[in-house]
């Protein structure tokens, strides 16, 4: 009995003391399990007035929300004030919690590049509808999916624009706007100019194109249409 008790003090005596508080965790590689250290803040968006936040707000709450910012305009829209503002308000170790992936986002290339900034100042991104969290590794998984895809709709964008571009210069159209001067009122402006009976300013309302397109199809300079403007 005596030597049981000793070996029991000797034990306790080398044990660590203890801090009050659970040892760190161990990492033991990637994980599922969310890590939360900050705040919860929410971001909410309708396209119109007519719309109705309930949903969106109902659904952040539940998440646990302590804020929620609030936009109303289009996703194509750039000014959204209250986005702005609660992605300047977000600290390390906050997470921004959204209703839907398309909430924050113009574009998917846009939302990646919201999200990637996150990333670089320690907050995290959830989306509650498609159970995308990047405080796990499934939700960093589908983030990158994501990303891949972006890039890959950005290439078929320049592609389809390169291809038009190709298309359209094999027909003998060029890029730019079209000409707003036609072959009739070109003739028509040259004739008026060689009567010498009307100004290029006057010429040009008459025609009602601008004097700037008038010299250029003309061929004159701003010296020229002087000389012709006072001897007229």
């Amino acid at each position: 009995m005596t030597d049981t008790k000793q070996t029991l003090a000797i034990a306790d005596a080398t044990a660590a003391p203890r801090s009050g508080r659970l040892p760190a965790a161990q990492d033991s590689g990637p994980s599922d399990t969310p890590v939360r250290n900050g705040h919860l803040i929410g971001y909410a968006r309708v396209s119109t007035r007519a719309q109705d936040l309930v949903l969106q707000l109902d659904a952040l709450e539940h998440a646990g929300c302590e804020r929620v910012y609030q936009d109303v305009g289009s996703g194509s829209i750039r000014a959204r004030p209250q986005l702005d503002a609660c992605l300047e308000q977000l600290l390390p170790g906050d997470t921004l919690v959204v209703w839907r992936l398309d909430r924050p986002g113009r574009s998917l290339r846009h939302l990646i590049d919201v999200i990637t900034g996150l990333q670089q100042r320690e907050i995290a991104f959830r989306s509650l509808r498609e159970s995308i969290d990047t405080t796990t590794a499934t939700g960093r998984l589908q983030l990158h999916l994501l990303a891949a895809l972006a890039e890959f709709e950005r290439e078929l964008i320049r592609e389809r624009s390169t291809a038009g571009r190709d298309a359209a210069r094999a027909r003998g159209r060029q890029g730019g706007r079209p000409s707003v001067i036609t072959a009739e009122l070109l003739a028509a402006a040259t004739a008026m100019r060689d009567k010498r009976e009307l100004t290029m300013a006057q010429i040009a309302r008459t025609l009602k194109i601008g004097r700037s397109t008038l010299y250029k199809h003309l061929d004159i300079n701003h010296e020229t249409n002087t000389e012709h403007d006072l001897a007229a």
